[in-house]
């Protein structure tokens, strides 16, 4: 199954490789690079879920909790500090969330609640009122609402349980309010960079050339990973770039061999090459038969009968494993062509490629994963 798999794979790269013409192998500069400083923020912040129907924190294990529960009631008006309250209705969470870039006060978004302390379950919870810091210590939103875990849990009177899914974890759907903008102001910039996701300089010099050819002298590559542009007069930076990520660029890729050797998988890109070299390759085989033999001694002669193993080697050699000559590959469908003749299992291409790369005839980088 797997030398299946392995040969559909090759031979879709090599028609690929054959086929493919350079309009085709263009890529939107949106889907290869990004904006900088256009991106998520993560915020994270500490609440209590309630509700819960016996399933929250054990008020004894979880000082945290009883002391959240304290600091919240007070605030409410009532003190419950130095009384017995042992409740497990409520369990102490750290709430997360993505805010999108460009987010504005009232936009909503998603939140995930998870449990801290030894609660068993969250669901049929509420979080109450949670504000949500960024990196720099800002409150960006505030979280509130019913925990959705999408989980079943079950016990019995003996200690038996069934449980399906994560219960101690579950998201808010639209359950945080943004409150503050990030203050990435975009329309006031007269420069930005773009940064690309793979870095490499051929790629870097052909957005920068695509995006002149269009619009003239408003980027320039400074290095293999980030193109800087400037809008033209009479335009928006907005509008420039929505331009400008449209734009097709065919993108330059090294010379690379991804090896799985656990999962037995093997990856090479279009510009993998191999010069001319030789190769053998075959399977020994060694058989060793155990069988019982029965010696029977002669009538009257005193002897006795004794059970004698009789061992039976034999060794195996794979015919047709002569030495062949892969010729030196012009294009990844020559190459594939030239190792699949060896017939060989993906396994023991591993080790082919690892020998030619040390004879110095594989013109690639290889990378074990």
């Amino acid at each position: 199954m797997m030398r299946k798999i392995f040969l559909a794979l090759m031979t879709s790269l090599a028609a690929l490789a054959g086929t493919a013409d350079v309009a085709s192998a263009q890529s939107r500069i949106k889907d290869i690079a990004a904006i900088e400083g256009v991106r998520a923020n993560q915020l994270v912040g500490y609440g209590l879920v309630v509700g819960l129907n016996g399933t929250g924190d054990s008020l004894r294990n979880a000082p945290f909790t009883r002391q959240s529960l304290e600091g919240m009631t007070e605030r409410l008006g009532v003190n419950i500090r130095g009384a017995n309250a042992n409740t497990k209705n409520m369990a102490a969470v750290l709430v997360t969330a993505e805010l999108p870039p460009f987010s504005t006060p009232g936009a909503r978004i998603d939140v995930a609640v998870s449990s801290m302390g030894d609660a068993k379950s969250l669901l049929g919870g509420t979080l109450i009122v949670t504000s949500l810091q960024g990196a720099d210590g800002q409150i960006y939103a505030v979280a509130q609402g019913s925990v959705q875990t999408g989980s079943v849990s079950g016990s019995g009177g003996s200690g038996s349980s069934v449980t399906r899914g994560v219960p101690t974890a579950g998201r808010i759907a639209s359950g945080a309010t943004v409150e503050a903008e990030t203050g990435f102001n975009l329309d006031s910039m007269t420069e930005v960079r773009l940064t690309l996701r793979n870095p490499d300089f051929t790629t870097a010099q052909r957005v920068a050339a695509a995006i002149n050819r269009t619009y003239p002298n408003t980027a320039l590559a400074e290095n293999g990973s980030v193109v800087a542009l400037r809008a033209p007069a009479q335009m928006g930076m907005a509008s420039f770039i929505s331009r400008v990520e449209n734009l097709p660029v065919t993108v330059d890729t090294p010379a690379k061999v991804i090896i799985d050797e656990v999962n037995g998988l093997i990856v090479m890109g279009e510009n993998v090459r191999v010069s001319t070299v030789a190769i053998a390759q075959g399977n020994l085989t060694i058989s060793v038969q155990e069988q019982p033999f029965v010696s029977q001694p002669a009538p009257l002669s005193g002897g006795e009968t004794v059970v004698v193993p009789q061992s039976d080697v034999t060794i195996e050699e794979e015919l047709g494993k002569e030495i062949r000559i892969v010729e030196g590959a012009s294009s990844l469908s020559t190459l594939v062509n030239g190792l699949n003749a060896l017939g060989v299992s993906p396994r023991d291409m591993i080790s082919i490629l690892q020998a030619v790369k040390a004879a110095g005839a594989l013109q690639a980088e290889i990378e074990v994963l």
